[in-house]
């Protein structure tokens, strides 16, 4: 059984559940991950027969921005900037956060490609983090168009989750090089740095991740979920102590930039 929310799809294949992230059109007004992901998690959250979800991208990339012009479109310019629009964004960030930590059923990032902003973010709100060695993860709010990685050439708050969950797995040091100056990490990188779980040849991808899936799947179900549970509490603490405030910074940037004339064109 797959379902369709336009920014992703979820799969159900016996007690695992698969969300495919929909690369990014760009298109104003159109299907939002912010906001979706939110809903697909609650709705897996309330399926009992659900006992793993993995998330992934789709084709070669887990999620990255088109490129600058998805900043420098007036109508994406004007969503960020219209109440309704940040209201939607922004708000589905916090959701997305805080039932990633909430859920109890154990997520497992399947980093197939490129992770970058938002994309970045989801990967570090997983359980287990298993990624291609040369897909390349970072957050891309202040590279200030200094990367080909898509993005904007101004600076903005690491606000959809960067903030939040960075610090939870590297040293203060490195997780403000990775945030202040947009530092990019190859999965290979990340796991010799033990920040992931593992690395491999994206031909191997799917093994690593079934071989994960299957373990968990093994554990006595009411044990594990209540493990992560227990285990995430550091993390949910994180997320309510950070997470509103860094997306509501973010949302005063596009705020301030408005205000002082920023012109996309």
């Amino acid at each position: 059984m797959t379902k369709d929310y336009g920014s992703c799809s979820v799969s159900i294949d016996g007690a695992v559940a698969t969300i495919r992230i929909v690369p990014t059109t760009g298109v104003p007004g159109g299907a939002d991950l912010h906001w979706d992901l939110g809903g697909v998690l609650n709705e897996l959250r309330e399926d009992t027969s659900v006992r793993v979800i993995v998330l992934t991208g789709t084709g070669e990339e887990f999620y990255v921005l088109p490129g600058a012009e998805a900043f420098a479109s007036p109508e994406k310019w004007r969503r960020r900037a219209d109440p309704d629009g940040a209201w939607k964004t922004f708000t589905g960030i916090v959701r997305v956060h805080e039932l990633m930590a909430a859920i109890e059923e154990p997520i497992v990032a399947r980093v197939n490609g490129h992770a970058t902003f938002f994309g970045c973010s989801l990967v570090f709100a997983c359980d287990l983090i298993v990624a291609a060695e040369d897909a390349m993860i970072l957050d891309g709010h202040l590279a200030m168009g200094e990367l080909p990685y898509g993005g904007p050439e101004f600076g903005l708050v690491t606000g959809d989750g960067g903030s939040t969950l960075v610090p939870l797995f590297m040293s203060p040091a490195k997780a403000k090089e990775f945030l202040m100056l947009s530092k990019p990490y190859t999965g290979r990188e990340l796991a010799d740095m033990d920040v992931i779980n593992y690395a491999v040849p994206r031909e191997e991808l799917d093994a690593k991740v079934d071989e994960l899936v299957q373990a968990l799947l093994r554990r006595s179900a009411y044990a594990l979920a209540w493990t992560k549970r227990t285990a995430n509490r550091y993390v949910a603490a994180a997320v309510n102590q950070t997470i509103d405030a860094s997306a509501a910074y973010e949302m005063v940037n596009f705020l301030q930039l408005a205000r002082l004339g920023h012109d996309p064109m």
